[in-house]
């Protein structure tokens, strides 16, 4: 931590202070020279960094524009942070506190920030953002606020329209204002430079005596997506599918000319503005959105308040057009004004520019470096966040290559951009390449880098059906009959992972878990001295992960398959950084009880003991006894497991299903499975609920078994 100067603060103020300084988190002041430097995409990235380094991350603004309107660079943050704090916690002073005695509004700053600080590990606070003047220099007053909370200054300037010699100009200007007011610079960030000066940015940079990283310019990121064009112009809908308004618009084209030449210069993520009467524009603008070859547009701005001519109105309706199109009462000049002039946010509602942003401080920035002048306490615990930090980073560290078979799910093509542009895995997408790649385009999505192919038509599908007729001879199996089966998807997937073409498949999102499981057992088959396939649930509490098996294959497991599961979940738990202590669960803990139900645990207890001696496991035991300390101490006080376990073995499949989601809906903890165990090759199914999140996860997790298969 930092010296801390009283520069700015009273006697009470410094005294406090002084006091705190021992028990502050870690922190680091996000802050810039003007506004339109992209803080936001840094914030977040630190802000991802940290998470994946300490349990509780809090984020703070010390000054904002209102109490009234919300700050959504604020709203943003708060959503992927990771201590326990709200909104109004979060912020300190307007800026017309700032006006009214400065001094004031920085001891209030402080003491606001120590009040949520208590309920920290680390903080990311983020500056000012130029909408006001509170001081001849906004970034002094940033950098005495930076001292005053004992936090170091990442500086992040603009590149944007500048030279490499004027950004390495700002930010010597810069570093030298930090320094007047005593702040220590930790880092900086050149954001938003044009990508063909990238390099040169960075050399210009290197003289400076801390890391310094470029970001390039990446016009997605300030771009608005479709509803906030519709809210600039004042626009209502006239047709298109709802879900397409939240593509962003690229660029904004007026449709003045003839509609070829409107045609001739259409490119992808194209908004069109043309008034209701331009027929001619309005149907050629609409095949061109649908038609093979031409660019996938982000929408049609009607103008002028002028509707198509009902025979126009009625054979666009007959084309059904999943494009947006608004209409705005608004004249060209206006509309084209109101469109041009409006700046895309990235907010919570925005995946896209947040995967984007993500991505981009991945790839440019160094974190350990980064973290390493940040002092991040250690810690024991193991939050969500970080524990999906981890899987990625895994992923990344060693690319695999994963099929998807449901290309024509949205949720797919979502996940699969989120993958493709994280650099987590390789992927092939099964489905009409086509229809799979154009809807892609209309959601905004990036699938340029997956390999898109169709069952039925890939050249794949002779060689596959004739392994599978050998596979399967013993059965009767035949060509003709062979060759119909795998050009199902979940069959040519499993196939890919088979022959080695692909190193895993996640599926599941539309189809049943039998539909996706049911080929590996056929075909993939179980691993040497295991005869169960089965699954395990990697529960993410608050600040440990546990692992939770069978909840979703095997519906009444005999002593032999529970002893199966239970070495195969301990095995994947510790593959995934769980040290294993195995609980055989049952309504009765040790000698106490008797029945059928509970002999079955016991003999599969003792079972585990013999095939691996050297595993943690204690059965029969009931879940409190497992997981509670307390509880432990009562009723199995000699116990290695009891109290501490993280391997959870449920008696049968309706015991387990209920249990992992009585404990992901009532104790807000991330399920992600099921993962499933016993394959030769990974092979996951999803829930039909899966959100994106889901899917980006288990597609990690099966690269990384894949790594280690």
């Amino acid at each position: 931590m930092i010296a801390v100067s009283p520069h700015g603060l009273g006697s009470r103020g410094f005294t406090m202070l002084t006091n705190m300084a021992d028990t502050a988190p870690s922190a680091v002041y996000i802050a810039s020279p003007e506004g339109d430097t992209g803080k936001s995409t840094v914030a977040l990235g630190v802000l991802q960094m940290l998470c994946a380094s300490t349990a509780r991350v809090g984020v703070f603004r010390p000054i904002t524009r209102s109490t009234i309107e919300p700050d959504y660079i604020l709203e943003l943050l708060l959503e992927h942070s990771t201590a326990d704090i709200d909104y109004a916690q979060a912020i300190g002073v307007t800026y017309e506190q700032v006006h009214a005695d400065p001094d004031a509004a920085i001891s209030e700053i402080v003491m606001r920030f120590h009040e949520v600080a208590k309920l920290c590990d680390a903080m990311v606070i983020v500056g000012s953002d130029y909408t006001d003047v509170a001081s001849p220099s906004e970034l002094r007053f940033n950098a005495r606020i930076a001292v005053n909370l004992g936090a170091p200054v990442l500086l992040v300037v603009r590149g944007s329209g500048r030279t490499a010699d004027e950004v390495e100009q700002l930010a010597e200007l810069c570093a030298h204002e930090l320094s007047l007011e005593h702040a220590h610079l930790v880092a900086i960030i050149a954001n938003r430079c044009d990508p063909a000066r990238l390099d040169e940015v960075g050399v210009a940079l290197k003289g400076f005596d801390v890391p310094s990283w470029t970001l390039p310019e990446v016009p997605l990121l300030i771009s608005p997506t479709m509803a906030e064009l519709c809210t600039a112009i004042g626009g209502e809908m006239y047709s298109g599918d709802v879900e397409l308004l939240q593509r962003e618009a690229l660029q904004v084209m007026v449709g003045g000319m003839t509609a070829e030449h409107i045609l001739e210069r259409l490119v992808d993520g194209v908004v069109v503005i043309a008034p209701g009467d331009r027929s001619d524009v309005l149907l050629s603008v609409v095949n061109a959105h649908e038609a093979e070859g031409f660019p996938s547009l982000s929408g049609i701005i009607m103008n002028g308040g002028m509707l198509p001519h009902p025979a126009i109105a009625r054979l666009m309706n007959g084309l059904k057009p999943k494009l947006p199109i608004l209409t705005t009462e608004l004249g060209t000049y206006d509309a084209a004004s109101a469109a041009y002039r409006t700046r895309g946010r990235m907010s919570a509602g925005s995946p896209r520019k947040v995967d984007t942003a993500l991505a981009l401080m991945e790839q440019h920035v160094d974190a350990s470096e980064l973290l390493q002048r940040i002092e991040i306490p250690d810690t024991s615990v193991v939050t969500p966040q970080m524990f999906e930090y981890q899987l990625i980073e895994r992923a990344r560290a060693d690319r695999k290559t994963i099929v998807l078979p449901e290309g024509d799910d949205d949720r797919i093509l979502r996940a699969a951009g989120r993958v493709l542009q994280r650099k987590i895995a390789d992927l092939v997408i099964l489905g009409d390449e086509a229809a799979v790649r154009a809807r892609a385009a209309e959601l905004g999505v990036d699938i340029s880098a997956a390999r898109v192919l169709d069952p039925r038509t890939s050249g794949y599908l002779d060689e596959f059906a004739a392994e599978y007729t050998e596979l399967r001879k013993h059965k009767g199996m035949t060509l003709e009959r062979a060759r119909e089966t795998t050009a199902d998807i979940s069959y040519f997937g499993t196939m890919m992972v088979h022959k080695g073409i692909a190193d895993g498949m996640v599926s599941g999102a539309a189809h049943t878990t039998a539909h996706t499981i049911r080929p590996s057992f056929e075909i993939i088959k179980t691993v040497p001295g295991v005869s169960t396939v089965s699954s395990v649930f990697l529960m993410c509490l608050a600040d440990r992960v546990l692992a939770y098996g069978d909840c979703a294959v095997v519906p009444d497991p005999t002593s032999e398959q529970l002893a199966d599961i239970a070495i195969s979940s301990a095995h994947t738990a510790a593959r995934f950084g769980v040290d294993p202590r195995v609980a055989m669960l049952s309504y009765s803990t040790g000698e106490s009880g008797s029945g059928a139900d509970v002999d079955k645990v016991r003999v599969a207890t003792k079972l585990v003991r013999e095939r691996e001696p050297e595993l943690l496991v204690e059965g029969p035991i009931q879940y409190d006894a497992a997981i509670e300390p307390t509880v432990a101490t009562t009723k199995l006080p000699d116990s290695e497991v009891a109290g501490r376990a993280t391997v959870f073995v449920f008696p049968d499949l309706n015991t387990g299903n209920n249990t992992y989601k009585a404990v992901q809906r009532s104790a807000g903890a991330i399920a992600i499975g099921p993962v499933l165990q016993g394959l030769r090759k990974p092979v996951n199914d999803l829930s039909r609920g899966a959100l994106v999140a889901d899917i980006v996860n288990t597609v990690a997790i099966t690269a990384i078994q894949a790594q280690e298969g």
